[in-house]
């Protein structure tokens, strides 16, 4: 794989992006940055963080992904991994569907997926020192290098949707208790019905992971 270093750069999804058009690549391409000042956030949202947080892109071919996983929810099989190589770190991080970082009850990151023909590009931002009250931040201290080679050293093993699923939907219950923006709006996940692909029932409709 393919890492490359940036100090500072308006967002790491935006400039991998332009540059996989101009340097494609079948092998997985990271791009991460001290400080991002135009992060991308869900929805359309921005995710800027001050200088020393985690702010990361990368891309890959989809057939790298375990043949079991539905592309639609490869933004929960990213971020599960992330979360359990930080639980490795001893960190009580745990996972909000579908993709928010969470310590305790507040949000310490996130991930962003989007697919484009036959790559996926996934970026994640996670607060590694205070950002506002609003927010909150890791629990521990890590290596920022060490993390990265750790997260993409497992996710080369093409660990299987089924085995994350397994995992996932038991943390799954966690989430009843905070709210998802759907349309943009805000509805209470009590009642969500966690299905097999990663998305969920509510309010009679099936609602998907990817963004």
């Amino acid at each position: 794989m393919k890492i490359i270093r940036l100090n500072k750069v308006d967002s790491t999804h935006s400039y991998l992006k332009e540059y996989i058009k101009d340097n494609p690549s079948d092998e997985i391409t990271c791009v991460v940055a001290d400080m991002q000042t135009k992060g991308i956030g869900s929805r359309g949202n921005s995710w800027t963080g001050k200088e020393g947080n985690l702010f990361f892109s990368f891309s890959m071919c989809k057939d790298m992904l375990p043949e079991d996983l539905p592309l639609q929810t490869s933004s929960i099989y990213f971020s599960f991994i992330l979360k359990t190589v930080l639980k490795n770190f001893s960190s009580n991080i745990w996972l909000k569907w579908p993709n928010d970082f969470y310590i305790d009850d507040k949000k310490v990151g996130g991930t962003i997926t989007n697919l484009n023909k036959n790559m996926i590009f996934c970026g994640i931002g996670l607060n590694l020192i205070e950002v506002s009250d609003e927010f909150g931040k890791l629990d521990i201290h890590i290596d920022k290098d060490e993390l990265l080679q750790s997260y993409f050293s497992h996710l080369e093993k093409q660990i299987s949707w089924k085995q994350i699923f397994s995992d996932f939907k038991i943390e799954f219950q966690k989430s009843r208790k905070f709210q998802a923006t759907i349309e943009n709006e805000k509805i209470p996940l009590k009642n969500a019905i966690l299905n097999s692909d990663g998305s969920i029932n509510l309010n009679n409709k099936k609602v998907f992971s990817l963004r």
